[in-house]
């Protein structure tokens, strides 16, 4: 169970900018440690520049990330894979010419120095065996499915203590869309906890504890993901009804 009294991650009145256009707009969340919070909103609505900030890839102009009590805004990416914070970005951004296996050992590069990557790539395997099978293979040649997958285990090598997930169902076919939600749930019951960007509104309040809804670069409502789901303007603008 997550504890909600301890926040991993709490995000706090975060500006941002691309250029001269404000895409962030004083947004806070708090991720406690041990859950999956998902971030719900329409294209456009800031749910990806959120994660690069928490991943040190934009700098905020205002406002604070503090992970594990600690400030870290301003912080270099490289450093903050280190501390434990890994994304999953959208596209997957896989090595195409490397095989499954090469990619595997790069998302572990960063936490070499901690010990063998041995036991990791072995739990890479058991959420996705597809990948053992494939291990020679060349990325670019994998299907749709399989490259997220592997862009997922990519990040677990990394050993992550909160994993960013930027739509991971992203032009998946229905089966694989619960197998990717399924193994997010695994993932998170192994002690990882999750921030997921997701469009797919039904999946994501299916498994995460909390959500935030985003538009044009606001929050516009946060709270349990049951409650959220009986909200009548979330129900039509996200769930169909």
């Amino acid at each position: 169970m997550a504890n909600v009294n301890r926040p991993l991650l709490a995000v706090n009145e975060i500006e941002a900018y691309y250029g001269r256009v404000c895409a962030l707009h004083s947004v806070s969340l708090q991720v406690g440690e041990g859950s999956v919070v998902a971030l719900l909103g329409a294209n456009g609505a800031g749910k990806t520049t959120t994660l690069r900030v928490i991943s040190g890839l934009v700098r905020p102009t205002r406002g604070s990330v503090e992970f594990d009590g600690k400030r870290i805004d301003g912080s270099r990416p490289d450093s903050l894979v280190r501390a434990g914070i890994v994304q999953v970005p959208e596209g997957r951004q896989i090595f195409a010419s490397l095989t499954v296996r090469e990619n595997l050992l790069l998302g572990g590069y960063a936490r070499r120095k901690n010990g063998p990557t041995r036991n990791e790539q072995s739990r890479v395997f058991d959420y996705f065996p597809r990948l053992g099978e494939r291990l020679q293979q060349r990325a670019g040649t994998l299907s749709g499915g399989e490259q997220q997958m592997l862009a997922i285990g990519r990040a677990l090598m990394a050993r992550p203590r909160l994993l960013l997930l930027d739509e991971p169902s992203l032009g998946l076919a229905p089966l694989l869309v619960k197998e990717i939600f399924r193994v997010i749930s695994e993932i998170r019951a192994a002690g990882t906890t999750v921030l997921l960007v997701e469009q797919n509104a039904h999946m994501a309040l299916g498994i995460a504890d909390h959500a935030y809804v985003l538009e044009t670069g606001r929050v516009i409502l946060g709270d349990r993901s049951a409650a959220l789901r009986q909200r009548e303007e979330v129900r039509r603008a996200y769930l169909g009804h």
